[in-house]
Parts: structure tokens; sequence; C-alpha cells
């Protein structure tokens, strides 16, 4: 088995999809690892380390594609500027590839419908189904957790005021107060953060089994009044609201921006739109310096007015709609990515082949692309409403 590792082709992207320890465990199954040169620069894993670990070094990375039958990516497939070709025009029909894909994301249906029309089995990372024989292959949680801390991280940094509380020769300064919205492994690893660094934390979530987690980290949760018959969808995960109750958490979100000095949404709804829980009016009511930030922006964000992959200060508020937050975590976060896209290529590898259980719940929502047609639920009601 021969598993291709190329540089991240994306402007700003430091992670690799496997780090040298998991070259070296992908060696012990047998396999024959080629590593792109330099791919693990950025997150200071270099080539010596690679080579040690049992893999070889290559220099042309069309020459990776071309030997690869698997591909191992952090980024769906882009425009490689080295190259001057795209990804998927590198890759050959039967190759396999495994990746965050976001397929029914707009931007991405015509590259997933090129990767079918070349006969490229893929498999998405976002689609892994978060059921217990599936949590080491679960890396939209491993990163979740990575943006919910970096993330707090950053807003101390934008935030012009200490964040603990601080007793000097001239007084005391009192900590600051952090809302954390949506409390899932991001919110709760940005809450966890920002208790560290001495901030009085509040928690907002419609769920009250997250509501009862942020809670016993030290958070104050503030009820937002929805029925949990409205609240909660498959999995558990937060459904969208009808109009009329997301008014309503509006309003109570409201009473309480104002006192905050630091805001961080993540409040995702799979497969849709983030829902806006602060309008342009909320941010127009925070204290000038204050800071959001919004790691739901890839899903149109929870801030009405966040800018997306950028940061602007508006109204006197910074506001954060960076969208690699993981991507600044370069090590930790390709240790963790890489543990579970090597979990993900073992589950797959068979021996010397490589098997994909159409019946089985894990590949049924992964699944992108297989003989040249594109399978993915989502993808496919996405493409349909945009005809």
């Amino acid at each position: 088995m021969i598993i291709g590792i190329p540089k991240e082709v994306m402007p700003g992207e430091y992670r690799v999809s496997a780090s040298p320890e998991t070259v070296a465990l992908m060696v012990k199954e047998g396999w024959h690892v080629l590593v792109e040169a330099g791919a693990g620069e950025g997150a200071y894993y270099h080539d010596p380390q690679y080579i040690e670990a049992g893999a070889e070094i290559v220099t042309d990375v069309q020459d990776l594609y071309d030997r690869a039958q698997m591909i191992l990516k952090v980024k769906e497939p882009l425009e490689n500027t080295n190259t001057g070709k795209h990804e998927v025009d590198m890759m050959h029909e039967g190759q396999y590839l495994i990746t965050f894909i976001h397929p029914a994301a707009p931007a991405n249906h015509a590259m997933v419908k090129r990767m079918a029309a070349k006969g490229i089995i893929s498999l998405t990372l976002d689609g892994v189904p978060r059921i217990s024989r599936a949590q080491n292959l679960d890396a939209l949680t491993s990163m979740s957790t990575c943006a919910g801390y970096k993330g707090i991280l950053l807003a101390a940094n934008y935030l012009p005021r200490f964040m603990p509380q601080i007793f000097t020769a001239v007084g005391m300064i009192k900590p600051v107060n952090v809302l954390v919205i949506g409390t899932g492994v991001g919110g709760l690893q940005a809450l966890a953060t920002a208790k560290r660094l001495g901030a009085v934390t509040y928690a907002a979530d419609i769920r009250p089994d997250a509501s009862e987690q942020a809670m016993s980290l030290g958070a104050k949760v503030i009820d937002l009044g929805v029925p949990a018959e409205q609240a909660i969808g498959e999995g558990g995960y937060a459904q969208q609201l009808p109009h009329e109750t997301l008014l309503k958490e509006r309003e109570v979100l409201a009473k309480h921006v104002p006192d905050m000095d630091i805001i961080f949404c993540s409040a995702l709804v799979p497969g849709e739109l983030a829902p806006v829980l602060i309008t342009e009016d909320m941010v127009k009511s925070m204290r000038p310096g204050s800071v959001i930030v919004d790691i739901s922006i890839d899903q149109g964000g929870n801030c009405e007015i966040t800018p997306p992959g950028e940061v602007e200060v508006k109204h006197h508020v910074t506001c954060v709609g960076i969208k690699n937050i993981p991507g600044l975590l370069p090590t930790s976060s390709t240790w963790m990515f890489s543990q579970n896209i090597f979990n993900f290529a073992k589950y797959i590898i068979k021996g010397d082949e490589i098997v994909l259980d159409r019946d089985d719940e894990i590949i049924q929502k992964t699944l992108v692309t297989i003989g040249g047609e594109l399978v993915h639920k989502g993808a496919l009601e996405a493409i349909a409403q945009d005809k």
C-alpha cells in the first residue's frame, strides 16, 4: 500500500496530514509512505524526522500523486501554484483521497464533480459521525479543540485590557467577562481556556446537556428559553430554530452582550448556515475595545458583521473572522489530525486492499465520490438547490 503525503497548497496552511510519529505507525502496518519534501516544515516537522520514521521524501509532487494509491491531505483539493495544476488534475482514476472536503459548500461543488468525473474515490473527514466507534477518527472534534483554545488566545491578544483580576499599588483591576455562545467541543475548550486565564465566564447554548457541561467548567449559564424539543436534532446536535424562536433567543442575548468584554461564537447547525445570534445593534452596545471571535464563520458566522477571513474593528469592537484558527497552532493540530487520519486509513485498509463497506455508517457519512459518481447526500441536496 503506497500512501502519499503532499504539502498543503492553501496559503497560510501550515498543517500536514502526517507527523513522523504516524509515518512510523504506517510503516509498521507495512505501508510505503511518500512525503513531499518540506511538507511538514510549517508544523516544525522536518524531512530528516520523516526519513528516520521510514518515509521516502519526494521532491516532485506529481511523482508522488502518480505513485500513491491513497492521498492523505488536510484541506480539499486546490490549485497548486507551484505546478500550475489543480490537485484534482494531478490525481488519477481509482486513487483514494481522505481529507476535509466540505462537499456541500457551494465553493466546492465544481471540484467534487471533477473528482467524480475523474474516477477518484474520496472520503471527507467532516462527515465522520459522532458515534463511539468513530471517536478516534473524528478530526472535526480535534480541530474544534484547537480552535477553542487558540480562539481565546487571539481574543486575549486583541483585548486592550488584562484578562484576570489584577491587584496593583494604584487599585484593583476587575477580571473581564467572556461569553461563549455554543458549548460544543470548541466552545467548552474556549470556556476552559478563558477560565485558566482568569476571566469570569458565561455560556449560552440551546441544548440542556451542553449547558450542563458548561456549568461543570464554572461558567454562569444564560438560559435562552428554547424548549428542548426545538433545540436538539439528530445525534444531539443543535437544530435550526423557527424564526420566532430565534428572535426571542436574540432578545435574551441582547440583555447580556453589553456586559461582555469577549464573545466567542461557535454555534453551528450541521448542514445549515450558522444562526445569526449577534446583530450589528448588539455589537454597537458593547464596550469600546471588546472582542468578538467567530469560529462559525465558515458557515456564515454567528455575528451579523463578522468579516470572513479578516480581522476588522467595527463600532470600536474587534471582530475576528479568521477561517483557519487550528492552522495557527500547527504542531499540536497536526499531531491530533495526523492521528485521526491514520486511524481512518487503517479502518479501511485491510491487508493489501482498501475495503469500503457501503452499509457501514462511517463510510455512508464520509464517502463523497466513487465509481465516477457523486454520492454524498449533503452535496447532492446542496447542488440540487443551486439549480
